[in-house]
């Protein structure tokens, strides 16, 4: 295997509004590896119409799906990109630059977080999404956890970061905020009554304050006016509104 080839990876169900324009911006590298779990739509068709290696499956877990998908790259280096995210050209050469020389390890890239059109820099953070993430890597210095909802993340090797972001079109607007929110937070859910370990009303109540706090003062979420409020108001209510839907489906199941 050859130490500076590059795998484009990217992981989709029911995707084919985004995949089109994610797949092309990935053109760059030399493989792209395209994981598709229980896709109904014409995901698969516009992989292979994009040269793509299918994978095919369906996992219930995100890191195991995550995981399967870096074993089917060739390459020795791997940018996992989802398929509502852009590489920009400024990036794919920033990519290809860091690679040459690089040790094994990993780089760290910033998101662009955008809701429809609006670039909101500020205020993102817990559930909401990160404001950089582990995304190119060497082969083996990234595995993902079995968590059901962000699930941890085991990264080996030297740590550097990149300066261009990725585009990342988190939602089209504050009605997919909301379900998004009630997605995660069922999911969560699930992820404390597997744990045992659900917590007190009392201790969610008193992290509320604290993580609105954090997304909307420490980081900046103010300077993004409604959406940065917004942001903090789902962040301060995670922890809580999952510890309700987990401790009445216990109660339910009793």
């Amino acid at each position: 295997m050859n130490g500076v080839r590059l795998s484009a990876l990217v992981v989709a169900h029911n995707e084919e509004g985004h995949l089109p324009d994610c797949l092309s911006r990935l053109a760059f590298a030399d493989q792209i590896v395209v994981v598709l779990d229980r896709c109904t739509d014409r995901s698969k068709e516009i992989a292979l119409a994009a040269g793509a290696k299918i994978l095919e499956g369906a996992w219930e877990l995100e890191g195991p799906r995550r995981n399967a998908g870096i074993a089917a790259c060739d390459g020795g280096w791997i940018l996992e990109i989802d398929a509502d995210e852009r590489v920009p050209p400024a990036l794919a050469k920033e990519v290809l630059a860091a690679i040459h020389m690089a040790a094994p390890g990993y780089f760290l890239i910033k998101f662009d977080n955008y809701v429809g059109q609006r670039l909101v820099r500020f205020g993102w953070g817990a559930y909401n999404g990160a404001s950089a993430g582990p995304r190119l890597f060497s082969k083996g210095a990234k595995i993902w956890g079995d968590q059901l909802i962000h699930p941890k993340i085991e990264l080996r090797g030297e740590r550097r970061r990149l300066k261009t972001p990725i585009e990342h079109y988190v939602d089209r607007n504050i009605s997919d905020m909301i379900a998004r929110f009630d997605r995660y937070t069922t999911a969560r859910a699930k992820d404390l009554a597997a744990s045992g370990e659900i917590g007190s009303l009392a201790s969610n109540i008193r992290r509320i304050f604290s993580r609105f706090w954090k997304s909307y003062v420490t980081r900046r979420g103010y300077r993004e006016g409604l959406y940065g409020l917004l942001l903090a108001m789902f962040s301060a209510s995670y922890p809580l509104v999952a510890f309700i839907k987990a401790r009445l489906e216990e109660d339910a199941g009793h």
